[in-house]
Parts: structure tokens; C-alpha cells; sequence
């Protein structure tokens, strides 16, 4: 459908039509095995090194950092289970608002002989100062902390809380992936182990992502049986992904400050309708990608709102896109200690490239005459 208007970007960005262009000769004539070591391999492989040079660039990383990876969840399952295989178990603490990719491993630890220890937020979705220092005394191994996080768009202060952990000798990895090309990052400048990256959420291919690893820390690979990714990520590159990959990021980076400024007066000027159609807004007033905005109506099921503005020519979302099968309130908004009835209607919407000022018009016209309709059908069951 073509008249859909698209606001579910933290979920997946469209596809750059310059990067599908990029992609096109390595899904057709060039077709090589970059292990290969004929022409159409050593092709294949200056291919994805050039890829991997640009992802270095635009994430303030090393080439050499750079782990290749079928997308976030495989990072950040590569990095929390494969640095646990390579100690002895120990304490393994992730903050409560992680992705599903983050917290599903490190329970899974907390099953397996490892201690597992969540870190609490406050109220507004920010690592919580007491919970931190109290995960710190533990002595973790492991410490994953999202820098930006994919319902709310709180960003987390990760410079110091990296250099925290830093100094106690702790292994720090963060999910990069919605921060990632929307504001400045940089993964030396911030001082972490390790990070995680997504091409389809900066107008990349779905099924490419990667992992960013100090080169002194080597985990024990999820997929064994070959060499390629350093002998961390066997198996045969998906050339025309990691192209596209590179290329997204560079261009994600290169117009990242005019459009986080752009998107900024949006979300602002979308926020304060909301609020003033009698919406709450999480995190409302707090540090947030510039992109996102997570909000509820009273009384209101988020389900039954994004299925009306579904209908209506609105795609958003009501959480986490890989956590949309699960029924229930966020896990994210529990965390933050939201009443339990206010949590189930939320709903979250997401801008990008394409998004403009007419469209976020019409959308706060449609949803307040959805959130109408509803509150009608609501009283009129009671």
C-alpha cells in the first residue's frame, strides 16, 4: 500500500533507495564466495572489507572491531553468551529496560551457574544511581546497558557509566542500535568493551548487523566452523547485506545532525498536542533520541488504538517490535513503575527520513478522533 504513513522507524527504517542501488550487482553477476580466493572471491571480500571500513568510520571504531553478524540479537547473544563461555561464571548484570536479545541471555546465564542481576530505573526510564553502584559492588563480569533505548528513546548517560565500570575492571557492552546514525556516537570516545549495531533501523538491509569488540576480548563463538569474523562468526558473508550495511552507515552518519534536529522540532510539536489531547508521555522532558515518542491514553488499550490507526493509513507500534508476540504491559514501562493500566495502552511512534510536518498533522487528527471512538465504545460497554 502506498498511502500508508510510516511511523514505526525504531521498529525498521525503509530501505535508502542509494543503498538497494549499491546492493543490486552482488544479488545478480557478482556472486562470489569471499573465501574464495579466484576473482570473483578476492571481489567479493574487498567488498566486505570496504564495508566493514565504512561501519568502523561511522561508529568511531577500528576496522579490526568490527564483528560482521546477521543482525542485533546475534550481537548481543555473541557478546553476553560468548564472553560467559570464555570465564568462570560469575555475576552477569543488565539493566531492567534491555531488549529482549539482552535480557533473554543473561537469564539464561542466571540458569547456568551465572549470578543474574538486573539494574533498575527511575521513573523516567534512567539508570537508577543506588541500583547502579549497587550492581558495581557485585563485582559483575558482564554489564550490558542499551544507549538508547527502542520504546521510550531515553538515552542513557553510557560515557559515565562506562568509565565506572572501566575502572573496576568490568567487561561493558551497550546496544547501540537505535542511538546508532540518529545522534552522536562513538564507540572509543565512550570507553566500551563492546557494541551493538543494526543496519535496518538506519535505512540499512534487514539481516546485517554487527558487533563492535575491543580486540582484547575474545568470546567463544555461537556459530562455529569457520574462520571468517576474526573464527567469531563461522559461515559463508552475505555480501550484498554488508554493502548495503556499509553504505547506510555512512550516510546515516553524514546527515545524522540536520535530521536529529528536524525530527526534534517534530516530536516536540507532536508532543505538546498530545499532552494537550490529555495523553501522558513517558520520559516526557527527559534525554531521548529525537526521533521517538512513547505515550497512552487512560482507559485506552494501546492494541486496540495502533489497530484503528492501522486502519486509518498509521503504521506504529506498541513496544518492541520482537516483543509484539508477547501479550501483557511492556516489560520496559514495568521497570519504570507505570500503573499497570496506563502501560497496557501504550503506544509508540517513530520517525524517520521520510516523515514530515503534514503527516504528523493528519496523524494527531486521526488519533484524536480514534481515542474518541474508543472512549465511546468503552462507556458505552460499561
Amino acid at each position: 500500500m502506498t498511502d500508508i504513513i510510516y511511523l514505526d522507524w525504531n521498529a525498521s527504517a525503509p530501505l535508502d533507495p542509494v543503498v538497494r542501488e549499491a546492493m543490486l550487482p552482488w544479488l545478480g553477476e557478482r556472486f562470489g564466495n569471499a573465501s574464495s580466493v579466484h576473482e570473483h572471491g578476492r571481489r567479493a571480500r574487498a567488498a566486505i572489507e570496504a564495508a566493514r571500513e565504512r561501519v568502523a568510520a561511522a561508529a568511531g571504531a577500528l576496522p579490526g572491531e568490527v564483528i560482521f553478524t546477521s543482525g542485533g540479537s546475534e550481537a548481543n547473544n555473541l557478546f553476553i553468551k560468548g564472553v560467559a563461555a570464555s570465564c568462570k561464571p560469575g555475576t552477569v548484570a543488565v539493566s531492567a529496560v534491555e531488549h529482549p536479545s539482552v535480557l533473554e541471555p543473561a537469564r539464561q546465564l542466571g540458569r547456568q551457574g551465572w549470578r543474574f542481576s538486573e539494574i533498575g530505573v527511575t521513573g523516567a526510564g534512567a539508570i537508577d544511581e543506588t541500583a547502579w553502584r549497587e550492581a558495581l559492588a557485585l563485582r559483575p563480569a558482564i554489564v550490558s546497558v542499551m544507549s538508547a533505548n527502542n520504546e521510550t528513546g531515553v538515552v542513557q548517560n553510557i560515557a559515565a557509566l562506562a568509565g565506572e565500570a572501566r575502572a573496576a575492571g568490568v567487561y561493558f557492552h551497550s546496544d547501540a542500535v537505535q542511538v546508532f546514525g540518529r545522534l552522536l556516537w562513538d564507540f572509543h570516545s565512550l570507553g566500551l568493551t563492546a557494541a551493538t549495531l543494526s543496519a535496518h533501523k538506519i535505512g540499512g538491509p534487514l539481516g546485517a548487523g554487527a558487533l563492535l569488540l575491543d580486540k582484547r576480548v575474545e568470546p567463544i563463538p555461537l556459530i562455529a566452523g569457520g574462520g571468517q569474523e576474526r573464527g567469531l562468526r563461522a559461515g559463508t558473508e552475505n555480501v550484498a547485506a554488508l554493502v548495503g550495511f556499509g553504505l547506510a552507515a555512512e550516510r546515516a552518519v553524514a546527515r545524522r545532525d540536520a535530521e536529529a534536529r528536524r525530527l526534534s522540532a517534530l516530536r516536540d510539536e507532536c508532543e505538546a498536542r498530545l499532552v494537550v489531547a490529555g495523553a501522558t508521555v513517558f520520559a516526557y522532558g527527559v534525554a531521548r533520541l529525537p526521533n521517538t515518542i512513547y505515550f497512552a491514553f487512560t482507559g485506552i488499550d494501546g492494541g486496540a488504538l495502533v489497530d484503528r490507526l492501522d486502519r486509518a493509513g498509521f503504521a506504529c507500534g506498541s513496544g518492541s517490535a520482537c516483543s509484539s508476540t508477547r501479550p501483557g504491559a511492556s516489560h520496559v514501562l514495568r521497570a519504570m513503575n507505570v500503573e499497570p493500566g496506563l502501560a497496557r495502552g501504550a503506544v509508540r511512534m517513530s520517525m524517520g527520513r521520510e516523515t514530515r510536518g503534514g503527516e504528523i498533522e493528519a496523524f494527531i487528527a486521526v488519533l484524536v478522533h480514534s481515542v474518541s471512538e474508543l472512549k465511546n465504545l468503552v462507556a458505552v460497554s460499561v
